[in-house]
């Protein structure tokens, strides 16, 4: 009861904080609605009924936090070859018919939701996504951009839209036609939308860029009326038209064609792309939380997908979530799903109080911002950050891109799916590989049994978009404050889906006090330093020893840091670990990054141990280190870790005096049963009781410091650092 009503004080006391949020978001979300319902041949307030029914439903039934739900950039180009070819071009049937699909897709996100298939964003690659992404900005900024210069009735496919570009720029300028102002407008619109980041004034910043371009278009409206006594010079076909009684002028679906091919694509097109949209903007938006809360994706999708059906019903586009108006809630102090409620309540009082206003407000005005998002999606510098990650990335990416563009956007998708695929097996040589072990169950994650108490996450086999979704349920149980290792030295094959994920669990696990930390990627060769590209086991040596893994390049920063040396692999085997008990059943096959002066070495070994089926490959870190006088051979343990090993042996526990806890701990051996006694003293018996437990060799050539059969992180590799060290001091004394 108590919690109950501590949770309700501290919503009632951030209500002014997303109220506050809620209104800027307003003043972005109503040009934007407008604009993009005008985009897609739909009436304007289509898109505002989008924006009002999401918001006040999303922040009542939704599992996101600080979201911002409306009609979205990615649907632009399915709802507009939806409205303009399934009533044969008929523009207002084709929209009852896409009202009636919107229905549809409503329905197939809440049965989605209900299947818990908010999974669904993690199975599309990374770079295909953003080959779709950019399509579709390409896609709006061919078809806005002739709106903004004042030309309505340009038609054709994006690639004949974009070929009309430079004959618009031409006739605009040469040609002097009755939209002429309502060009002007649109460029001026443009300049505001490209340089309103680099005005540095902060009262100027507190509007945002969409709402000074309204305010513009508007006040020039105005400026005829009342200074210049004239008619305003923008044609009424290329003016906001916003019925005057809104309620009565609303539309509904008309289901009669919904057995027809067209409307069944239109229907898994629009539920694709809202879906995934959707969950990629509620993955990004979690990261802007300032309280780093993971949302309830499969909650939050079943509460689209009943907005998008009743948003339908009313004669609303599509409602997903959208991720720009989301950053600017959470930028402006949103706690909670009301700033979406609040940023829809908003957009009602401006509809009913500045209907007026808002009829005056040109086309191109409201086309610029489309043009401008359209370029933010399909910049080319995405280009050169694709192929930084790898030349493979590109093909994707270009794949998905041109299938997007030429075809549609399913067929877009699945072919940077099934490219991915492709490359994948090509890269690797082995189609079984990836059908073999496709189902198979390929994460293993348990608590370590020891003071540190890290989850330990081992992946084997591969992984990648196929079945990344595996390992994400794993890492989603894991309190985001926890120590974490992800081990992927099991792991043939990573790809770069999966790396770009990861990255995304370091990063917050970070900022909840946790530690997220990758290893086993050290064998794994990639064909670019980025550290998101794609690693495999069967790379060169060459590049597994040229593109440093994250791991590898802070191990490096220890080495310059204490000024040790350090290298990435060592050619030459260190051969006298062969002197020590704990090689004499092994095989040593490689040693890698090694951190070494002249009395230490630090490295990660790759040895076998077992024959034939029993055979088993570990890797695994060790130290060693040199002393300054003759010692006697031993081995130290946990007691009962090897113990019945080592009798089997032939070795007896050593008791040392007055250390009972000591010898009730550890299990000491050795030849030299008095020697080791006299060794043993007071001080370095109380440094192994009050440090961390490692298996210890000690010959003639030094000690064998092993800490776990796997390989070490590198908050592991300093704590083991410092060990030795410390335990290098007390012997030579």
């Amino acid at each position: 009861m108590v919690q109950k009503e501590s949770a309700l004080k501290s919503f009632i006391s951030t209500i002014p904080k997303n109220i506050f949020a809620g209104f800027v978001v307003s003043l972005i979300a109503l040009p934007l609605g407008l604009g993009l319902a005008i985009a897609s041949e739909a009436p304007p307030v289509a898109g505002i009924i989008s924006s009002v029914v999401g918001g006040v439903l999303v922040a009542i039934l939704g599992g996101s936090n600080v979201t911002i739900t409306g009609p979205g950039n990615g649907l632009v180009v399915v709802l507009l070859g939806a409205i303009t070819t399934l009533a044969g071009g008929d523009l207002h049937q084709g929209y009852l018919f896409t009202l009636a699909a919107i229905v549809f897709a409503g329905v197939l996100m809440l049965i989605l939701g209900f299947l818990r298939m908010g999974s669904l964003s993690d199975f599309f690659p990374s770079s295909a996504i953003q080959g779709m992404l950019a399509a579709i900005g390409i896609g709006i900024l061919a078809k806005q951009f002739h709106v903004m210069f004042g030309y309505i009735t340009i038609k054709g496919s994006t690639i004949e839209l974009l070929y009309e570009i430079p004959f618009t720029v031409y006739h605009f300028f040469v040609d002097t036609h009755n939209n002429y102002i309502a060009g002007i407008e649109g460029i001026m619109s443009l300049f505001i939308m490209v340089f309103y980041s680099k005005i540095r004034n902060r009262y100027f910043q507190l509007i945002p860029a969409p709402m000074w371009i309204v305010m513009l278009a508007v006040g020039l409206a105005y400026h005829y009326e009342y200074f210049l006594q004239q008619e305003y010079p923008v044609d009424k076909s290329l003016l906001i038209n916003i019925p005057d009684n809104i309620v009565q002028s609303l539309a509904f679906p008309d289901f009669s064609n919904i057995f027809s091919i067209k409307f069944i694509n239109v229907v898994l097109a629009i539920t694709l792309i809202s879906s995934i949209e959707s969950l990629l903007s509620i993955k990004a938006v979690d990261k802007l939380d300032p309280q780093r809360r993971r949302s309830n994706i499969n909650k939050d999708l079943k509460a689209l997908g009943i907005a998008t059906t009743i948003s339908g019903f009313l004669g609303g586009l599509n409602v997903v979530t959208v991720i720009a108006r989301s950053s600017v809630a959470a930028n402006n102090g949103a706690t909670n799903r009301s700033g979406n409620f609040f940023h829809a309540f908003f957009l009602v009082i401006f509809i009913l109080l500045f209907q007026d206003q808002l009829c005056k407000i040109p086309l191109p005005a409201l086309s610029a911002i489309l043009v401008y998002t359209g370029f933010k999606l399909a910049n080319p510098s995405n280009i050169a950050k694709v192929f930084k990650i790898g030349g493979e990335q590109l093909i994707i990416f270009m794949t998905t891109l041109l299938a997007t563009i030429f075809f549609n956007l399913i067929i877009g998708i699945f072919s940077g799916i099934f490219i991915t695929f492709i490359i994948h097996v090509i890269l690797n040589k082995n189609f079984t590989l990836f059908t073999r072990n496709l189902l198979k169950p390929n994460v293993l994650m348990y608590k370590e049994d020891d003071e540190k108490n890290n989850y330990y996450v081992s992946v084997v086999n591969f992984c990648t978009f196929l079945n990344y979704s595996k390992l994400k349920a794993k890492l989603d149980q894991i309190p985001e404050n926890e120590d974490v290792i992800l081990d992927f030295s099991r792991c043939s094959f990573v790809d770069h889906t999966v790396m770009e994920n990861v990255n995304d669990y370091i990063n917050t696990f970070t900022s909840k006090g946790g530690h997220f930390e990758v290893i086993g990627l050290d064998l794994h060769g990639s064909h670019s330093e980025h550290p998101f590209a794609l690693r495999r086991i069967s790379a060169t040596k060459r590049l597994a020893s040229k593109n440093l893994t994250k791991r590898q390049k802070a191990i490096k920063n220890i080495s310059e840091a204490f000024h040790y040396n350090y290298r990435a692999i060592q050619k030459k085997p260190f051969l006298f670990l062969e002197n020590y008990g704990f090689f004499k059943s092994k095989n040593i096959s490689r040693i890698k990054n090694v951190l070494s002066n002249k009395d230490t070495a630090v490295f990660d070994v790759i040895y076998t141990e077992g024959e034939f089926i029993a055979k088993q490959v570990v890797r695994s870190t060790m130290m060693h280190i040199k002393v300054n006088r003759d010692i006697p051979s031993f081995i130290l343990d946990r007691d009962g870790l090897f113990e019945y090993i080592y009798h089997l042996a032939g070795y007896e526990d050593i008791r040392i005096k007055n250390h009972q806890d000591f010898s009730k701990r550890f299990y000491l051996s050795g030849n030299e049963t008095k020697a080791i006694e006299e060794l043993f003293n007071d001080e370095l018996v109380l440094f192994f009781e009050s440090n961390t437990y490692y298996h210890i060799e000690a010959s003639k050539n030094g000690l064998l410091i092993v800490y776990k059969e796997r390989l070490a992180s590198v908050k592991e590799i300093k704590a083991m650092t410092d060990f030795g060290v410390r335990l290098q001091k007390i012997i030579n004394q």
